[in-house]
């Protein structure tokens, strides 16, 4: 083989490589899908509802106390939180990760803003706060989320189920929500994620 030969054999052989590689991650992408549930959000957010306005039905199963403050006041579904949700869920599913900031490090409140959801700009100085959202992952549908994070299990602070039953002051002055639950089939595994934001345009 000559020297030019050697060279154009190196060359293909590289190029044939960078296309393998090429392929295969385009079918192992090819392979997941990813779709948006909304019968599973909205399950989730009916329950919710009916948990916060009858709490004293849930007392054991869901482990609260009788003495917790629950907000009885009805959360107000909003598009608009829940396009958002939608897409935090499902980027969460397509970039495979878990967290309330994002890996280009915007936090939910950035998101919501930049979403369409006027908020009081003291909310969004930080582009990594989070005040706003409650995450769950491989919860199988959107009622076996809520009570999941109501439960709030290895969760010392009991954030979740603050955020989603209206515990406090600040929670509890929060009305609209938005939903998104997303499933992510990839062969014969699956994962789902949900996304929950309840929060208020300003004081």
């Amino acid at each position: 083989m000559t020297n030019r030969d050697a060279v154009w054999h190196h060359h293909w052989s590289r190029r044939a490589i960078t296309l393998l590689l090429a392929f295969c991650s385009y079918s192992a992408i090819a392979q997941q899908k990813i779709t948006i549930v909304r019968e599973e959000s909205q399950k989730a957010y009916k329950l919710l509802n009916e948990i916060r306005q009858n709490p004293e039905r849930y007392y054991g199963e869901l482990k609260f106390g009788r003495g917790d403050e629950i907000t009885r006041t009805p959360l107000a579904w909003n598009d608009t939180l829940a396009r958002i949700a939608e897409a935090k869920a499902k980027d969460m599913a397509t970039r495979n990760y878990f967290n309330h900031i994002d890996p280009d490090g915007y936090g939910m409140n950035f998101l919501i803003k930049k979403g369409g959801y006027k908020l009081n700009p003291d909310w969004v100085k930080n582009k990594r706060d989070n005040t706003f959202e409650s995450l769950g992952m491989g919860l199988e549908g959107g009622e076996a989320a809520i009570k999941t994070l109501i439960i709030d299990e290895g969760v010392p602070d009991q954030g979740h189920r603050k955020h989603l039953l209206g515990i406090g002051e600040w929670y509890s002055s929060l009305k609209d929500i938005g939903i998104g639950y997303v499933l992510k089939e990839n062969g014969d595994e699956w994962e789902t994620y949900i996304c929950v934001l309840i929060a208020k345009h300003d004081w």
